[in-house]
């Protein structure tokens, strides 16, 4: 909303700074900053009604250090990181860019499979939650979303930009691409293209397997992240820095020059996602106040799903999905430990009697707790793992 009343106070009575709000860097800081003070003002607030109204973890008995303390620890946390990028978005944002109102609606269709599931354990008292096949059921719409407006949308392309100000020489110099190109790291051209790879024509129904694969990454970085929301701002941290970096490549995709320095896909009108990163961010670092260990609200199904599954959508979208065993190396590792774990137990038990287990406890950062090991520095750790294949991740963009 802001963002249109400065444009139109700008362009109408010539007021200085109003042009500041046209400056994509300027929107994301004011962003940022935005979501920082709500979540950590108004994120106190709703700890405060939360453990009021008894809203708490219910602690299963792992037999784990300070099992005991988390117990009634306020959860459903997650509504704090929703609030606090909604919000800014609203404010700063342009909602003329369809990636907006994507990410938007993504957020919304998240944040409330996770809220139905928290609702069930807290106040139904149903340790198990909404059942599988139902998150299964909601995370395979949200695929279905995001895959038809990736090769549907006229406003998602891959192309060149028409009011770009690069100059016409540079522009010829840039690739074509088609809609269904993506990145992927360690090739020569750094590029894949499903829709040489399955055939994909707007005469047949090939797309299909297009909107498998999305729908596969959404499913599983959801609830990779769910998996590793065990230890005190390990899921959040963990979160911060992975769509940090996503914000990171948002931007020198949407920067014609930059892109092309790189010889990586320019896709017009993806730097606006850099507002949504940044006010993502912003919940995620305020609620990281009250999250860190020892936590004193805990985020949830509406929270972990959430952040999961948007991770996921702005890979898909900024088309680093195919970096993503990468970047959320930590969340495929939990979620490759419990696969793991009880592939083998249950092959062990049909074949000799007794099923046998390679960790101590699934998912593995509770096998590092079970070795003994302190959860600040056991969280600490994956934070410094999460930075390095940051790092790696970025650094593929020159590895060909």
């Amino acid at each position: 909303m802001l963002y249109y009343l400065f444009e139109y106070i700008e362009s109408n009575f010539q007021i200085a700074g109003a042009s500041l709000f046209q400056y994509l860097s300027f929107r994301s800081a004011i962003t940022f900053i935005t979501a920082l003070l709500i979540s950590t003002i108004f994120g106190k607030k709703i700890i405060n009604y939360l453990a009021k109204k008894q809203i708490g973890e219910n602690i299963r008995k792992l037999d784990l250090p300070d099992e005991e303390l988390k117990k009634g620890t306020p959860t459903m946390g997650g509504l704090i990181i929703i609030i606090s990028t909604i919000i800014p978005i609203l404010l700063f944002s342009d909602f003329n860019n369809s990636y907006v109102i994507i990410l938007l609606v993504s957020t919304f269709l998240l944040g409330l499979i996770g809220f139905i599931d928290d609702y069930i354990k807290v106040f139904k008292k149903n340790k198990a939650g909404l059942k599988g096949t139902f998150k299964i059921a909601g995370q395979v719409v949200l695929g279905l979303y995001i895959g038809f407006n990736v090769y549907f949308n006229p406003n998602i392309k891959i192309k060149l930009s028409s009011d770009s100000l690069v100059q016409s020489e540079q522009i010829d110099n840039l690739r074509s691409s088609g809609n269904l190109k993506t990145t992927i790291p360690f090739f020569k051209n750094n590029e894949l293209d499903y829709e040489q790879i399955f055939n994909i024509k707007p005469d047949n129904y090939n797309w299909v397997f297009y909107v498998f694969i999305i729908t596969f990454i959404i499913v599983s970085v959801s609830n990779g992240a769910n998996l590793t929301d065990g230890l005190d701002g390990l899921a959040a941290g963990s979160s911060a820095i992975i769509i940090f970096t996503l914000a990171i490549f948002s931007w020198i995709s949407g920067n014609i020059i930059f892109s092309e320095y790189l010889n990586i896909l320019y896709i017009p009108g993806i730097g606006e996602i850099v507002v949504f990163i940044a006010a993502l961010l912003g919940g995620i670092i305020g609620f990281l106040w009250y999250n860190t260990y020892p936590a004193q609200i805990f985020m949830g199904d509406t929270g972990s799903l959430t952040l999961g599954g948007i991770i996921a959508v702005i890979a898909i979208l900024v088309r680093k999905e195919l970096l993503l065993p990468i970047l959320c190396g930590v969340f495929l590792v939990e979620s490759l430990s419990v696969i793991i774990q009880v592939t083998y137990f249950k092959y062990t038990k049909r074949k000799f009697g007794n099923g046998v287990r390679i960790f101590l406890m699934t998912p593995i950062h509770h096998h590092f707790q079970k070795l003994g090991y302190n959860e600040s520095k056991i969280v600490s750790r994956f934070w410094i793992i999460c930075i390095m294949l940051a790092i790696i991740s970025l650094i593929t963009l020159k590895i060909r």
